[in-house]
């Protein structure tokens, strides 16, 4: 009766070690998975384009007004980055503007919760005649931005009296 009494803890401790492990293999897998999902999301490089709108105003790539911005390809950006354009807007209204940067129609909707377009504009007013005031863009990307490859949206810049 000893002998089997033995061999059934026997038995449970082995059962219990059985399980252990396989519980501590399955969690390793589930931490490296993680782990290799996220230093792959990070390395990640995404396209992306942004269509650029003046109303009121021109958005040019020169000083001198020779050369209209129509889309901007921001190229391959990565987690976590910032990129700069530097454009050059113009007054073409009668009257003194100041300008207000707007983006829409966002590909995938979702990517406006991960990146965001800012600029360098200090609220002055632009009359007429002025030359072109350098405004610097610059896409942030947010690094925990997830699910997306490519993107795309629109830009709009307005001139408002």
């Amino acid at each position: 009766m000893a002998s089997a009494q033995v061999y059934e803890r026997e038995k449970r401790v082995f059962i219990i070690l059985a399980l252990i492990s396989i519980i501590i293999v399955a969690v390793s897998v589930l931490f490296l998975t993680t782990l290799t999902g996220g230093l792959l999301q990070r390395s990640t490089t995404l396209g992306s384009v942004g269509t650029v709108k003046g109303v009121g105003v021109g958005v040019f790539w020169d000083s001198s007004c020779t050369n209209r911005v129509s889309s901007i390809n921001w190229s391959l950006v990565e987690p976590g980055s910032l990129n700069n354009a530097t454009v050059y807007i113009k007054n073409e209204e009668n009257s003194p503007v100041t300008l207000n940067l707007n983006t829409t129609n966002w590909n995938p909707m979702n990517a406006q919760n991960y990146i965001k377009l800012k600029w360098d504009y200090a609220n002055q007013t632009i009359k007429p005649n002025d030359n072109a005031l350098r405004v610097k863009l610059t896409l942030v990307v947010y690094s925990n931005i997830t699910g997306i490859t490519n993107f795309r949206f629109d830009i709009i810049i307005t001139g408002t009296g």
